[in-house]
């Protein structure tokens, strides 16, 4: 009895960091709200502040408020907004390198070939796509992973709003 108990704990456990690694559709909605703000860098600049104080962990914070943005599928990425809905990303993934948790590290992910971060026990699926994550790839990828690389070991479901998309690739530019 004592090791279902266990067992229960850890499978309790691994279902709570899947469900975080989904977002949620309150999450999901709210960034989405703010896409015509991601036009307007001066109205987005006092909104980045915020986010850093509730993650202080977060050092690589600097270059998304930098303002800098990213075309993709003809959207304009906020990184600042995409600092944001990486939160999502951070129970698998972070972005310093040399760092990998349940997923690998995405320091320097745009323009890096799939499956080649040192250290990181990859899926046969994505050491053998022959991906380059440009930003169209990651932008792809990012909507559906299982359904863009089958046999992947990335269990979340994706990002649905292509606004949300466009602006985690942003911010993900900017860390490299």
């Amino acid at each position: 009895m004592r090791k279902f108990g266990i067992a229960g704990v850890v499978a309790a456990s691994a279902l709570l960091g899947l469900a975080a690694c989904s977002g949620g559709s309150e999450e999901a909605e709210a960034p989405a709200a703010e896409a015509p703000a991601a036009e307007a860098p001066a109205a987005e600049a006092p909104a980045a502040e915020p986010a850093p104080a509730a993650e202080p962990a977060v050092a690589p914070a600097a270059p998304a408020a930098a303002g800098a943005t990213l075309q993709v599928a003809g959207l304009t990425g906020d990184p600042a907004a995409g600092q944001r809905i990486f939160g999502q990303c951070r129970t698998c993934h972070v972005v310093e390198p040399g760092v990998n948790r349940v997923g690998p590290s995405l320091h320097g992910i745009v323009g890096r070939t799939a499956g080649q971060v040192p250290g990181y026990n990859y899926s046969t699926a994505n050491k053998n796509s022959g991906a380059t994550w440009d930003a169209q790839t990651l932008f792809t990828y990012l909507e559906d992973p299982r359904g863009f690389m089958p046999g992947t070991k990335m269990a979340f479901v994706g990002l649905r709003d292509p606004q949300q998309r466009a602006d985690v690739i942003a911010y993900l530019a900017t860390q490299s």
